[in-house]
């Protein structure tokens, strides 16, 4: 264990509240301390989140979330991704002279998923009216919120591209005709009446006035304001030339969030639930597969050999990513052969002493093409040049600013909350006039390529980075997560290995270094690989980093203080609430009582 935490684990029976911005966790615990529960809390924290982070997610971006109701009893996922549109097909993308969708402007983006998500959760699990958790969102939107100093940096180096390519956009976000000054008061008015449109919407009955709500999103006035402007649109993106949506207003109509059952793997007593294989999350479970085989207890969790184990065991199970996960409902995805502990006893004997630089899928039997395919695209050269990487989520470990956002909510009956709510960045797209957002550009994720399981096609939902997760042992449940594009499953694996063998408390793991590995192709435009490549923050010590570069790491040392975003709460067997967060970024907070 280690020495020292920089912040107290936060303990008590009320409530817990964690998220990736002190204001979010503070408007999350209000709504507790209203009477309201864990889905009410969260809903209220996420659409704060929109408000304070908006260059990390948006009301258009997307949204998983696991959660556990104790009045059903039942532990599911709400899958708030957003499908590809009708007219997203492969001809449609080439004849463009594509070789990868863009990773942004208006063909990289698929059905807008989050607000309906949160809009579903708040109907079927919370209590609270509709206008009361929207009005803190409302109010941060008109009235300001001290911006983030990344945000303003984010928005300070986009201004010259939004004033000639996205005017729209700089009338939001550069009102003045500059960014905002870092902690300078910023509002989003047109945001705070769409917001406020919304909350008003009109019913009978609670449920009611949630589902107008709803249905004004997908078919009426947002939806409006949407295809009035990608009716005329040409939008300039990231291949640095300007396309039309393929989006058409049935694609939105025709949508909606939906409850889904888990992807669950247990691991020394602990049921870890995850989502399916259209996120990441599965990704994890293999790790741990791999894992099982391995005496961790008995290693330094700070160690060379932890660390090497640990990176080794990642590779393998991201290489079986990238051939194999996928859309489920299109695509016929071998996740029992792969949790299955015959496929891991023989895989994790390709965990050697020494780092592998080998792209290793597994064999799946009936799938080994796709195991040939991934292996031929990432050796690839797409001919895309060099270009900076289009999810901001790693951009604090680059050149670049910005990261994502997680929550976890957990309230005094049980009922708990961990989503990954992201996209819609303002990086992503034009704001549509008049709404005060843009759209998200997810699709960046599909590959140009007939024959896989992240195939770009109509209706697919794309194979997102997206993982919140939830474990539980013996009648104690823990809900944790972070922000960080591919990194997201290994950062919390890290933290969740500590935290199950080394007696680590949920702050300590938190405030322990993390690392991870890029050697796997990147999720996002322009899908780099970096093979053998891995990050580790100094903390471990010079004799540690050594020892990894002898055993062939290619080692990066990251600033201190700069990988990984966990936040996570618990609920034990006595009744007794834990909440941490990390203390990476100084924005991140723990609440509860």
């Amino acid at each position: 264990m280690s020495d020292f935490t920089t912040r107290p684990e936060i303990k008590g029976t009320f409530g817990v509240v964690a998220s990736t911005h002190w204001i979010a966790s503070a408007v999350g615990m209000a709504m507790l301390e209203k009477g309201g529960n864990a889905f009410d809390a969260a809903v209220a924290t996420a659409l704060v989140l929109q408000i304070v982070e908006p260059h990390l997610n948006g009301p258009a971006g997307d949204m998983p979330a696991i959660f556990h109701s104790v009045d059903t009893g039942e532990t599911q996922v709400v899958c708030a991704q957003g499908t590809a549109p009708a007219g997203a097909t492969i001809a449609h993308y080439r004849a463009q002279g594509l070789t990868l969708v863009p990773g942004s402007g208006l063909l990289s983006t698929v059905v807008p998923g989050a607000f309906d998500g949160w809009m579903l959760m708040l109907r079927d699990h919370g209590t609270m009216e509709l206008k009361e958790v929207m009005e803190p969102a409302i109010q941060y939107a008109r009235n300001g919120h001290p911006v983030l100093p990344r945000v303003a940096h984010t928005i300070a180096g986009l201004v010259p591209y939004f004033k000639a390519h996205w005017p729209s956009s700089a009338t939001v976000w550069a009102p003045d005709g500059k960014a905002p000054e870092p902690h300078a008061l910023f509002k989003n008015p047109d945001l705070a009446d769409t917001y406020e449109r919304l909350s008003q919407s009109s019913g009978d009955t609670r449920n009611a006035r949630i589902d107008a709500a709803r249905a004004a999103w997908s078919a009426g006035f947002v939806a409006e304001a949407v295809f009035d402007y990608l009716a005329d649109a040409k939008v300039m993106d990231v291949s640095g030339k300007a396309h039309r949506a393929v989006m058409a207003p049935s694609d939105m109509a025709d949508w909606s969030a939906q409850y889904e059952p888990t992807l669950s793997y247990t691991y020394h007593g602990w049921t870890v639930h995850k989502t399916q294989s259209w996120g990441q999350g599965p990704v994890m479970l293999q790790t741990l597969a791999l894992l099982k085989g391995f005496d961790m207890a008995a290693m330094d969790p700070l160690g060379a050999e932890f660390t090497h184990i640990v990176i080794e065991a990642m590779k393998l199970a991201y290489a079986d990513r990238e051939a194999y996960y996928g859309d489920p409902a299109q695509s016929d995805i071998p996740m029992d052969y792969l949790l299955s502990d015959e496929y891991n006893d023989a895989r994790r004997q390709q965990i050697g002493a020494t780092a592998s630089h080998d792209q290793l899928p597994g064999r799946v039997p009936g799938f080994e093409h796709l195991a040939d395919r991934y292996i031929e695209r990432a050796a690839r050269d797409f001919g895309v040049g060099v270009v900076e990487a289009q999810e901001p989520t790693m951009s604090h470990l680059t050149e670049k600013r910005g990261d994502t956002v997680h929550l976890d909510v957990v309230d005094r009956w049980g009922n708990m909350v961990s989503a990954t709510p992201s996209g819609g960045w303002l990086q992503s797209n034009p704001v549509i006039p008049g709404l005060g957002f843009p759209l998200n550009s997810r699709a960046q994720m599909f590959w140009l390529e007939e024959g896989l399981p992240t195939s770009l096609a109509p209706h697919r939902r794309p194979r997102t980075t997206l993982t919140p997760s939830l474990a539980e042992k013996d009648g104690t449940r823990l809900v944790f997560g972070t922000p960080g594009g591919d990194q997201q499953d290994q950062w919390q694996l890290i933290w969740f290995l500590r935290f199950v063998h080394h007696g680590f408390g949920l702050q300590e793991g938190m405030d322990a270094p993390l690392f991870h590995t890029m050697h796997f192709q990147g999720s996002f435009f322009p899908r780099e690989v970096k093979a053998g490549e891995m990050m580790i923050e100094p903390d471990v010590g010079a004799d540690v980093i050594a020892d990894l570069r002898a055993k062939g790491h290619i080692v990066t040392v990251a600033e201190p203080w700069t990988v990984g975003r966990l936040t996570a709460a618990m609920r034990t067997v006595d009744g007794m609430l834990h909440a941490a967060a990390t203390p990476r970024l100084m924005q991140a907070y723990a609440i509860g009582r």
